[in-house]
């Protein structure tokens, strides 16, 4: 079999070596792309002789599939899938595994981060030091002694309300499904409304789906408290963003701290929360930690192990 990795997977080359030394011996090819390419065409060359892929969060859309003829499994460096067009695998019998859980403790954390962050107008503060201005008023708040309200209680969610949990949060939950695993941590379901009425920190973590498309819209952003904060670690396709900005400008709540958008940084100048208040952005970094990249190459290349064994682990679509 030939194995392509089509762009850099966040680990250096001699972790890949060690990691497909297994694979090699075995006999199968493996040919990695040192640059990331979002040319549907370049994406189809590099594919058109694999048999197996490896990408990470790179649009991945049926132009390049047709090109791929003798391509049987895609190993996504990612947990979503929804940058590939599944439609089009499903249609030749393609094989979609994901990194499963690669990620879930460095998106919890930044979750908290974020909270503490906007809380805490840490980055108000920064340029209040390096600046001079000391009449600036900075009194923050704590997360203890509030309501935290996750909506999502995969395993990111439980591993975020562990965090908020830590610092004296009471938690409310609302899931497509209740996690055992929740009851567990003392966590109370709640139904959506209800959650946003109450929370003064609501945190999202739902996959994108067309059930959660705009999940958080003008009508529920306008259920929060004014002095609540939304946190985005999810996807960007959960929040209607324009909607978000609108309220920011408003003070219909208080602060959002957003890794995830509608679309993939650099977001365009005119992007609507680019010029909203009380907003803290990061360019879609929730997943990136050293020890985190590690973990997605490992799942990666078990995956197509699994795979070429006939048991494959982790199927999203096949």
């Amino acid at each position: 079999m030939h194995i392509v990795l089509l762009e850099p997977i966040g680990v250096p080359d001699t972790c890949i070596q060690e990691l497909a030394a297994d694979l090699i011996s075995a006999g199968h090819r493996l040919t990695c792309y040192p640059t990331r390419t979002t040319d549907p065409q370049e994406l189809g060359r590099r594919s058109r002789d694999a048999d197996i892929i490896i990408i990470a969060n790179t649009p991945y859309p049926a132009e390049a599939i047709r090109q791929a003829d003798r391509l049987k499994m895609i190993a996504v460096a990612f947990t979503g899938i929804d940058h590939i067009d599944t439609a089009a695998c499903t249609s030749r019998g393609i094989t979609i595994c994901n990194a499963a859980n690669y990620a879930n403790q460095p998106v919890a954390e930044l979750s908290i981060g974020l909270t503490i962050a906007l809380l805490r107008s840490i980055s108000a503060a920064d340029t209040a030091a390096r600046t001079g201005n000391t009449s600036a008023a900075f009194t923050g708040r704590e997360i203890a002694g509030r309501t935290v309200g996750i909506i999502g209680t995969g395993r990111i969610g439980l591993a975020a309300a562990r965090l908020f949990s830590a610092f004296g949060a009471k938690i409310l939950a609302f899931s497509r499904s209740e996690s055992e695993a929740a009851h567990a941590l003392g966590i109370t379901y709640v139904p959506l409304d209800t959650l946003l009425w109450e929370s003064d920190i609501i945190s999202l973590h739902v996959p994108a789906t067309p059930e959660t498309h705009h999940l958080i819209n003008a009508e529920r952003l306008a259920l929060m408290k004014p002095s609540a904060i939304l946190i985005n670690c999810a996807r960007g396709s959960v929040v209607d963003n324009a909607a978000l900005a609108r309220a920011l400008t408003k003070g219909t709540i208080a602060g959002a701290g957003i890794d995830v958008f509608d679309t993939e940084p650099p977001l365009p100048q005119d992007y609507p929360l680019l010029a909203a208040p009380n907003t803290i952005l990061t360019p879609h970094i929730g997943f990136l930690s050293e020890e985190s990249m590690r973990r997605r190459a490992e799942i990666v290349f078990q995956n197509i192990t699994a795979y070429l064994s006939g048991s494959p682990e982790n199927v999203c679509r096949r």
